[in-house]
């Protein structure tokens, strides 16, 4: 699963109770033109939109629709939550700004936030192991879990998006979800469900993986990256971490040819990455800028 996690930084979460079609902001019961508007408008400014919904199923919408701006790195991350009177006033928020990680006024929240993609129209992995996770896991931490529209990597389902910092954990069960909810409220991170930090290219993220897993990285912020250098099949990052610095060489190779959505009719190929070098730097690094 390593270096699996959609690459994104600046997210936006609308409520919307559902039910949602293949396409969730062109098929969901909006207003009319508003999934469309607000699917253009972030795509222009970098931002990933994404409809949510309360685990929990008696709970209220009467004070209205919640919406959280997210920034999920590589600088500090952050999120900020504010409440809709109806889902068109979100066309009002200047989505430009949010895509540059720029906060918009919100009420901060300190986190963490949990999503449980649960998409059963677009992959029927996500409802069959999503609602059970998303049910475990509200039931650990009502007020932080929603489930979620379409994330990526539905053959990962149960797929878990843990905020802010956007780390993707795949194949979590029910059963796991409160010691996952657990670990990360105190800084550290499952690393055998770990697909990677969503601010980070995939080869970053799978670099990332490599090094926390040799070294039994398991804090949050263990690791910190300083740099990448792509190049010819090969991508070299340096990190930071409690041990010194260390440089990680991944190649980027394809995956034997497979079934990457539960309602795939053909075996694809995938993305793959091999870590090639994993060398702890000196402590005065003549290449370090």
């Amino acid at each position: 699963m390593a270096g699996t996690a959609s690459t994104v930084r600046s997210w936006l979460l609308v409520e919307d109770p559902g039910p949602w079609g293949r396409d969730a902001l062109r098929d969901a019961r909006l207003p009319e033109r508003v999934g469309l508007e607000l699917q253009r408008r972030c795509r222009a400014a970098g931002v990933r939109p994404l409809l949510i919904r309360r685990a929990a199923s008696n709970a209220s919408l009467a004070n209205g629709l919640a919406c959280f701006a997210i920034r999920s790195g590589p600088e500090p991350p952050w999120i900020e939550r504010t409440q809709l009177a109806k889902v068109r006033d979100i066309l009002d928020l200047d989505l430009p700004s949010l895509g540059r990680g720029v906060r918009p006024g919100f009420e901060p929240i300190e986190g963490p936030l949990f999503l449980v993609c649960t998409h059963g129209r677009r992959d029927v992995c996500c409802a069959e192991r999503g609602r059970p996770l998303a049910g475990a896991l509200a039931t650990a931490v009502p007020g932080a879990t929603w489930e979620s529209s379409h994330v990526g990597g539905d053959r990962f389902a149960g797929n878990l998006v843990a905020f802010p910092h956007g780390l993707y954990l795949g194949r979590v069960r029910a059963d796991e979800a409160a010691e996952v909810a657990r670990s990360y409220g105190d800084g550290r991170v499952s690393l055998r469900h770990l697909r990677g930090r969503s601010c980070y290219p995939m080869p970053v993220q799978a670099a990332e993986h490599a090094l926390r897993t040799r070294e039994g990285f398991d804090r949050v912020d263990d690791v910190e990256l300083e740099r990448t250098e792509p190049r010819q099949g090969v991508s070299t990052s340096i990190f930071a971490t409690p041990m010194g610095r260390f440089s990680v060489a991944v190649a980027i190779e394809e995956s034997a040819p497979s079934f990457l959505t539960c309602h795939s009719h053909a075996a694809e190929p995938a993305p793959a990455y091999r870590t090639i070098a994993i060398v702890r730097l000196p402590e005065f690094d003549e290449s370090r800028p």
